[in-house]
């Protein structure tokens, strides 16, 4: 299956494309070599503290490389590695010199959530009964957040 866009062309409020969950949610996407360039967070008790500051380091970071992608396919991927640190995985068209460059590659689960960031355990907890059902239980588990916290 090719990957859905990520956004429709749907943008109300001058700043942000309405994001795109018919698509995305309870559906199975397959990355084949996908590219991103990869930055940490620090965080407290799993609540980033340079969210912005990072998520700007990254654009820029792509901007400069002209390695954006289209807009309807712009992605960020994050994760929390410990209490303290998360890890987030920008979406690029190219390989930036200079940055840490990462693919991903296999098959993925996807379930839309909407609510406040404080509800994420309860949704992980909803994403791993999502997966059992479809007996393909994974190790990590990627956010895509199109509203940050």
């Amino acid at each position: 299956m090719r990957v859905p866009n990520t956004y429709t062309s749907i943008n109300e409020t001058g700043c942000c494309a309405v994001p795109n969950t018919a698509d995305w949610d309870e559906k199975e996407v397959v990355f084949d070599n996908k590219l991103f360039i990869r930055k940490h967070t620090m965080s407290v008790f799993y609540i980033p503290l340079n969210m912005a500051k990072v998520m700007n380091q990254l654009q820029s970071i792509a901007t400069q490389a002209k390695a954006e992608v289209p807009p309807q396919e712009v992605m960020t991927l994050s994760r929390d590695l410990s209490p303290w640190r998360a890890e987030h995985l920008y979406a690029v068209s190219h390989t930036v010199d200079g940055a840490d460059n990462v693919t991903l590659s296999g098959t993925f689960l996807t379930k839309v959530f909407e609510g406040p960031f404080k509800s994420a355990g309860l949704w992980h907890t909803q994403l791993l009964d999502f997966a059992k059902k479809t007996t393909q239980i994974g190790s990590n588990n990627l956010l895509f957040l199109h509203n940050l916290p």
